[in-house]
């Protein structure tokens, strides 16, 4: 973050609250003994290794198309982008040589123009050097109709960009747009002279053996095993202190948490170790426990296409009779909070002020009644010949998860409401049955913002559903004209208070409209060995790997 103090000039560079960044001090709390003492310096060569293990697999290695939380984990140590967002919530600049603020003449009054100078000696992996020209052509690639990007919102904004120079490049904006500060914080540079001139952008030999500017380079992936990445010697910044990492795809916690208890994993992250784990992962010797919020809601993401989810007095039902406490309390211990809302308790534009959830499943029956769902010889609820029932779909391996679903269909069942089980690999959930909304409905730990700022319009924005666009995130359908007038309003603004309420408004529509059934605050029991240094939780990030160039061994 440039400049914290003036929020209200440049929202987006807002720190973000500490508050429940580490639960209870968790990570502290449960350091071994002698934690607090100073630590060890890193080494002055990289050395040793370490092993991740991530319950989803590695699917994407071009850092600006679609993608999961376990490639921007690796993308984090391939490739860099221009500036970086801390724990704290301030940004701090990794390829630029500054972040442009207001304050340092980087952005303009109006917001309009921007400035960046870039760091200079910045080599790619095979040796090519970083140039503003890698920045031009990442954001034309973004803008490219026939490229499949990861989203455009923000990069549509930018009207023209001109080189000044090697490490010199201007950009003008058509309009004000307040999320950019935070959106180019995971905005990936990726090579032009690799990928320039390629006849088809979505399919490169690129994608199999990725070059970036990052601490680490590619070594190899091994499909339904793992992806190595060996120290870049090279590197323009600090560290990497570790001579690889091996991105380990293990699909069931269940296992993957074994293989943590017993040394074969040294870090243990994404969905991390089961709350059922927490009490016995909590006594292994040589072991720290991080229990931690992240900016996610679990939720049940709804199909607003689905011919019985369409129907709002269905989701409202739905949501009445979901036993939001049975869940955080009996399958996760009470760890986690619950949820109201998209948006995490840290972020800014919060909305305290939504009515708490109402498990009553007698009302969510007596509103089915009214709204003519009648119940049929088998109980299931009937209206004009078609059955209230509908699928749920998370990913394979994640037993609470699945516990979850299995008690959703119990409860949903007893009001006469079907809903079957269908549960995909990782690999095959986040593919087209996500993108092209081929689902009913799922559930999922969803980050609906990108980095800080609350800008929502990827998620639910009419204009953003890939099914017809070919990009954004706004898979469950979601059209509400009061929304898209609200999101279109949001980005323009550069008052942080008339931006609040925005914001504020747009989650009470959702409230009551509920695309999404919100039930806790994204939550995660990570685990590390003792001695492994410089892990650090970021709620601004999809994966904390995100400072992997840090870590060393004591």
């Amino acid at each position: 973050m440039s400049d914290p103090s003036h929020p209200a000039r440049h929202p987006s560079t807002t720190t973000i609250p500490r508050r429940g960044l580490l639960l209870g001090s968790a990570a502290a709390a449960l350091a071994p003994a002698g934690a607090a003492l100073a630590q060890p310096r890193p080494p002055a060569a990289p050395r040793g290794q370490c092993v991740l293990g991530f319950s989803q697999e590695f699917t994407v290695a071009h850092p600006l198309m679609p993608a999961n939380e376990v490639d921007q984990a690796v993308w984090w140590n391939l490739f860099s982008p221009l500036w970086g967002l801390d724990p704290a919530g301030r940004f701090y600049p990794i390829l630029a040589k500054a972040v442009p603020s207001l304050e340092n003449g980087g952005i303009s009054a109006d917001g309009l123009d921007w400035r960046i100078e870039l760091r200079e000696g910045v080599r790619w992996h095979d040796g090519q050097p970083f140039t503003a020209e890698d920045v031009k052509f990442s954001l034309a690639l973004i803008m490219n109709p026939n490229f499949r990007a990861r989203g455009k919102d923000g990069y549509d904004r930018i009207e023209s960009v001109t080189v000044e120079g090697p490490q010199v490049l201007r950009w003008r904006l058509r309009q004000p747009y307040a999320p950019l500060m935070s959106i180019l914080s995971q905005f990936f540079i990726v090579p032009a002279h690799r990928l320039a001139g390629a006849e088809d952008p979505n399919n490169t030999p690129f994608h199999a053996a990725p070059i970036g500017t990052g601490p680490f380079k590619w070594a190899e992936r091994r499909t339904g095993s793992h992806v190595m990445l060996t120290a870049n010697r090279d590197y323009f910044g600090e560290g990497p202190y570790l001579e690889r990492l091996v991105f380990r795809y293990v699909p069931d916690v269940n296992v993957m948490y074994t293989q943590f208890r017993t040394g074969e994993l040294d870090y243990i992250g994404l969905l991390g170790i089961p709350a059922n784990h927490y009490a016995e992962a909590r006594t292994l010797r040589d072991r720290v426990i991080h229990v931690i919020p992240r900016g996610s809601v679990e939720n049940l993401t709804l199909n607003l296409g689905h011919p019985v989810l369409r129907e709002k007095v269905v989701r409202q039902a739905l949501y009445l009779s979901l036993d939001t406490r049975a869940i955080t309390g009996a399958l996760y211990y009470g760890l986690p909070k619950e949820a109201v809302t998209f948006l995490p308790p840290e972020n800014w534009a919060y909305n305290d002020a939504l009515p708490r959830h109402e498990y009553d499943p007698a009302r969510a029956a007596r509103m089915l009644d009214e709204a003519g769902w009648k119940p049929g010889r088998d109980g299931i609820r009937v209206k004009d010949g078609l059955r209230l029932e509908f699928t749920n779909s998370t990913t394979t391996g994640t037993e609470l998860r699945t516990q979850a679903q299995q008690l959703l269909a119990q409860s949903w069942a007893k009001i006469g409401i079907a809903m079957k089980i269908h549960n995909l690999p990782a690999a095959v959930l986040w593919g087209k049955f996500w993108a092209e909304s081929q689902f009913d409905s799922l559930m999922t730990n969803t980050t609906y913002t990108i980095a800080s700022d609350p800008n929502v319009l990827h998620r639910f924005g009419s204009h953003a559903i890939p099914k017809r666009a070919g990009y954004g995130s706004n898979v469950s359908q979601f059209e509400n004209a009061r929304v898209d007038e609200l999101l279109a309003r949001g980005v323009v603004l550069n008052g942080i208070e008339e931006r609040r309420a925005i914001y504020r408004e747009v989650q009470a529509i959702i409230r009551e409209e509920l695309p999404m059934l919100p039930i806790f605050q994204g939550m995660q029991i990570e685990g590390t060995k003792a001695g492994l240094m410089g892990f650090e939780n970021n709620l601004h990030v999809l994966a904390n790997s995100w400072n992997a160039a840090r870590w060393y061994w004591a």
